[in-house]
């Protein structure tokens, strides 16, 4: 992983721990009747360990809803892919924490209502106050190696400047200063390695470089870019809002 997918684990962990400290001192479903050694003993790993799992199952959920274009989607796909794995969790350990015992396969239907209650509510969390989805690439400083990304540029297009990259199914769009073409990589593998351009996603399926901009038309709380070569470039509305307040119109 590189440095900003480190950064966003551990953003999602110190919420867990947060989280499981307040469940240890609230004791939410009967567990206040345990004293708080065992409740912190009991929701501090489990919502740390829970944020570890509800972030590998964000990188799956993200794929396929932007939760910056569609968040209540993607907070429901996420939640549907949390709690399989949470359910057989909090069954099993919960028996041996508070009880001594594995409880029977037949309580695991008494853990469904609680499960989805928190991770509904972690995924609500993860999605609404995570501003990372609108990615923006910055240009390298003097001296500093060019974006990793050009070494893929096929050898039509070796040295073009690049003006844009589109999502089609599992392939990408090379827009150039010398034309297109395709190449498999998603679009989300691709701007991390476009640091040292400076450009940004405008819509789940486009990032544009900023240089080649040469107009904007908005309206409606949208936006659309035309790009230098007459490309037109569509802005999505929650792209809009973050793009205009970084200054690109």
């Amino acid at each position: 992983m590189d440095r900003a997918a480190w950064l966003r684990l551990g953003k999602a962990l110190a919420i867990g721990a947060v989280v499981g400290l307040f469940l240890s001192l609230s004791g939410p479903f009967r567990t206040i009747e345990a004293p708080l050694w065992l409740r912190l003993a009991y929701w501090m790993p489990m919502m740390i360990g829970g944020a570890g799992w509800g972030h590998l199952c964000a990188s799956v959920a993200f794929r396929w809803a932007d939760p910056l274009e569609r968040p209540w989607l993607a907070a429901a796909l996420m939640s549907l892919l949390i709690a399989p794995g949470m359910l057989l969790v909090v069954w099993g350990v919960t028996g041996r924490v508070f009880h001594g015992q594995f409880h029977p396969l037949s309580a695991m239907i008494d853990f469904i209502v609680p499960v989805l209650v928190v991770t509904v509510g972690m995924s609500l969390m993860s999605v609404f106050l995570d501003k990372r989805r609108v990615v923006q690439t910055h240009a390298a400083a003097p001296g500093d190696r060019p974006a990793r990304f050009l070494d893929r540029l096929p050898p039509k297009l070796r040295g073009a400047t690049l003006y844009a990259l589109q999502a089609e199914d599992h392939y990408l769009r090379l827009h150039t200063d010398r034309g297109s073409d395709l190449i498999l990589m998603r679009l989300s593998d691709a701007v991390a390695e476009l640091e040292g351009l400076e450009g940004a996603r405008t819509h789940r399926s486009w990032w544009v470089a900023r240089d080649a901009v040469r107009d904007v038309a908005r309206g409606d709380g949208r936006a659309t870019l035309t790009v230098e070569g007459g490309l037109t470039v569509p802005v999505s509305r929650a792209h809009a809002r973050a793009l205009r307040a970084a200054g690109w119109w």
